[in-house]
């Protein structure tokens, strides 16, 4: 059922999937149960409504993080450049370990700690753990939209018992979150990161079955985010129950080629609600890209987190994690320069509407190559360009 099906309740507002981002808050507070998170034919999962169930209350009105905008304070966020100090967690991390960091001091306080982590089909749905020995489930970049479930619920929950509570997400998933807890708790930590965009779980199913079939055996473990060639350009990788490995960097990988060309993302990522550097989570992570140009001393090319504090509360958890990492306050603006998916959404690709027309229809690879790859000529201008302005920089005759 598309969004603009049950425009008698949610107002004229959210018409269209694009208006809709999809974190689920008006199916976790509805009190009769009669919304379900069902997907579209991109795979992205929408709200419908049971209307013989449903007592008009109102609640998911009342809910919904984009008819009730909620502008985050002006609070003047802290950035910092940070490395966890335990090496063997870093190179298991995205970027530089700081997520594990915040997750170990919230489980060591008895705390709960949600995020997104992959089933036994590798589908991504968030989940909590309150054992550090789990934690390797959440550890990890995961670049598909995660299915929340009634993980808000369950928050709420473990909150009223006055339990810490640690929930991770992407920017509008927090927001949902916020919005459905419809108050403040002192014993929640909650940690945003800087999103790219969510790329389809029906295009990530395919790719999977592609990979399968490639390799004639099934998946055992997936990693998005493989160092074996450094952070800047990871890898993905996949093993497989037959002892056979995949692994591929980033700009080869198809279904990286895929996400970093923004053909695949959910329709309300192109027009982003919940950009800027005022935000609704008490700390954002993020990659430092651009550290080698900012802060090399840093740069080791293991990984680097980005780290905005956004709150008090973010900034006291931060504290007390502080002498387990190296860590240096940055200029907030020259760090979001190379991370500009902080403030703004990225552009849709001009393909994408063709490339979901033939998700069903196409071989994988072909699929990618047809809508993803660039001209010939297109790709020798970009790596001149690309070495031309390294040469320059080299020569100090342009900025960073």
């Amino acid at each position: 059922m598309k969004i603009g099906d049950y425009n008698n309740m949610i107002d004229n507002k959210i018409q269209q999937n694009k208006d809709c981002m999809g974190c689920a808050a008006c199916f976790n507070i509805c009190p009769e149960n009669c919304i379900a998170m069902k997907a579209d034919n991109e795979g992205f999962l929408y709200p419908a409504v049971e209307y013989s169930l449903c007592i008009k209350c109102g609640k998911c009105i009342g809910v919904c993080p984009i008819i009730n905008k909620t502008e985050a304070e002006e609070n003047n966020p802290i950035a910092y450049s940070c490395v966890n100090k335990d090496e063997e967690i870093r190179l298991e991390s995205s970027s530089g370990g700081v997520f594990s960091l915040l997750a170990e001091k919230v489980i060591s306080e008895g705390g709960i700690v949600f995020g997104a982590a992959f089933n036994d089909k590798f589908e991504v749905e968030h989940r909590y753990i309150d054992s550090k020995e789990n934690l390797w489930q959440l550890r990890g970049s995961k670049y598909v939209q995660s299915k929340i479930g009634t993980t808000y619920r369950q928050a709420e929950e473990f909150l009223k018992q006055g339990k810490k509570v640690l929930f991770s997400g992407t920017p509008c998933q927090i927001s949902g979150l916020k919005s459905y807890l419809e108050q403040s708790y002192d014993n929640l930590l909650s940690i945003d990161i800087i999103c790219h965009g969510v790329p389809s779980p029906t295009v990530w199913e395919k790719y999977i079955k592609f990979r399968e079939d490639k390799s004639n055996s099934s998946v055992k473990a997936i990693s998005f985010r493989r160092k074996n060639e450094g952070w800047k350009k990871y890898s993905v990788e996949f093993i497989f129950k037959d002892g056979a490995m995949y692994r591929q960097t980033l700009y080869k990988d198809l279904y990286m080629i895929a996400f970093l060309k923004k053909i695949c993302l959910r329709s309300s990522c192109y027009e982003c609600k919940f950009k800027g550097l005022n935000r609704q989570s008490d700390i954002t992570l993020a990659d430092y890209w651009g550290i080698q140009r900012i802060m090399p001393e840093m740069d080791d090319d293991m990984g680097t987190s980005l780290v905005i504090i956004n709150s008090n509360r973010g900034k006291e958890v931060f504290n007390s994690i502080s002498n387990e990492m190296f860590f240096k306050e940055v200029d907030i603006y020259k760090a979001v320069k190379y991370n500009s998916a902080a403030v703004k959404s990225v552009k849709k690709n001009p393909n994408r509407k063709d490339f979901f027309h033939n998700l069903g229809c196409m071989n994988f690879d072909k699929l990618i190559m047809k809508y993803c790859i660039d001209k010939l000529y297109i790709r020798v201008r970009k790596n001149i360009i690309s070495f031309l302005k390294r040469i320059l920089f080299k020569m100090g005759l342009v900025k960073h």
